[in-house]
């Protein structure tokens, strides 16, 4: 039976929420009723990792789960080969059957770092998707309006832009909205960005099973100027990263993201939250804030022993001007600087090379170098040439 702790259930319907439907209060009186909630949440493998995106769903479903609901987490294989035209002002790049299940193969391992496995049910949409026919579909479609369709703000932008909206995307939110149907679920969590999809799968349960469905929406981590940290936007964190990459990439986000970073992508009591948010408004550094979020994002995805060790890491390379501890070792014959740079992967062409060489973005033992013909001196112990800020590479 489910556990009805009234502060775990408040946190719950707070703490990163953005709106409930139909009501918060509905969603509460379900949660203390006693009652087992089948909740799920829908993820399209348009690519091969996840993000921080994903960790903010990845968390309110873990505070289901520990109140002892039941999770499905759905894999949208039929649905990613449509394309969410979600905040697209284009029509996304069909992906084949086999893209899609490629890209998802290690999710289920990054969803593990946050979720309890043996307790959540996986399920693709395909499943039920694939087998419905023309009929099927317009027996579907038939529950919207095209006025309603159009309420999309991507779709409303793209005709006072005059670009074109196809029809796959226009039935997108209907497939994604009969996912609800197929699963029989209570409740479906996704970003506030995905508003319009699961509501959509609001009207297909009341209509096709007479059966009220409610939604959690959760708030974005956006960046100042709005744009969601993802993917598309290449700010993106994702799953899969080294404990070292996550820590310094947190570093380097703006201070307007610490605080909401803490709400969303963090387990810490919104209480000490609210003093870190105190301390900030006092005028106290907020280096020491970030630094805190990057460590407690890092022990989240690894554990306390990779969170110590990313920020040593930090402070070494930013802190103190030391290399990091271990610097990969790459073997070569090359001694030209833009030879070398490519050779070993810390730049992808020659042109590339040269353009980080002219802004002062490498260095040779702690030396810039700008100078692309550069020659490299041995030595005994190797030479170690740095990239940018965090990109180190030792050759011999």
């Amino acid at each position: 039976m489910p556990k009805t702790d009234s502060n775990h259930i408040k946190e719950l319907l707070n703490r990163g929420v953005s709106a409930v439907y139909p009501t918060p209060e509905a969603l509460e009186k379900f949660l203390t009723s006693g009652k087992t909630l089948k909740l799920y949440h829908g993820i399209d493998p348009t690519g091969s990792t996840l993000h921080l995106g994903h960790l903010v769903q990845l968390l309110k479903l873990k505070q289901f789960q520990d109140l002892g609901h039941q999770v499905i987490i759905l894999i949208g294989d039929f649905t990613a080969q449509i394309g969410d035209p979600t905040d697209k002002s284009a029509t996304r790049k069909p992906l084949t059957k086999k893209q899609v299940l490629q890209n998802c193969k290690n999710y289920k391992k990054q969803i593990g770092k946050i979720l309890n496995l043996k307790k959540t049910k996986f399920v693709f949409n395909s499943k039920w998707l694939e087998k419905m026919n023309f009929a099927d579909v317009l027996k579907l479609t038939s529950e919207f309006t095209v006025q309603r369709l159009l309420e999309r703000d991507m779709f409303e932008n793209r005709i006072k832009e005059g670009k074109p909206i196809h029809l796959h995307e226009f039935l997108y939110p209907v497939m994604q909205g009969y996912d609800s149907v197929a699963l029989d679920v209570d409740l479906e969590i996704g970003g506030n960005d995905q508003t319009f999809n699961m509501l959509a799968g609001r009207t297909l349960m009341r209509s096709l099973k007479n059966k009220e469905k409610m939604v959690l929406t959760t708030k974005l981590l956006v960046d100042p100027s709005g744009k969601k940290m993802g993917k598309t936007e290449g700010n993106m964190i994702t799953l899969a990263d080294q404990a070292n990459d996550v820590y310094g990439k947190v570093m380097s986000w703006s201070d307007e993201l610490i605080l909401p970073g803490f709400e969303i992508l963090t387990k810490v009591p919104m209480s000490e939250v609210e003093v870190l948010a105190d301390e900030i408004k006092r005028g106290e550094n907020p280096k020491t804030a970030k630094m805190l979020l990057a460590y407690k994002v890092v022990e989240l995805l690894f554990d306390v022993k990779a969170a110590i060790s990313a920020e040593e890491n930090f402070k070494q390379v930013f802190q103190e001007g030391l290399n990091p501890d271990e610097i990969p070792v790459f073997q070569t014959e090359a001694r030209n600087i833009v030879e070398v740079l490519v050779a070993s992967g810390m730049a992808s062409s020659k042109t590339e090379a040269r353009r980080l060489i002219q802004q002062g973005g490498v260095k040779v033992d702690e030396k810039i170098v700008k100078d692309e013909n550069f020659e490299i001196e041995m030595h005994a112990n190797g030479v170690v040439i740095q990239k940018g800020k965090r990109h180190f590479i030792k050759i011999k």
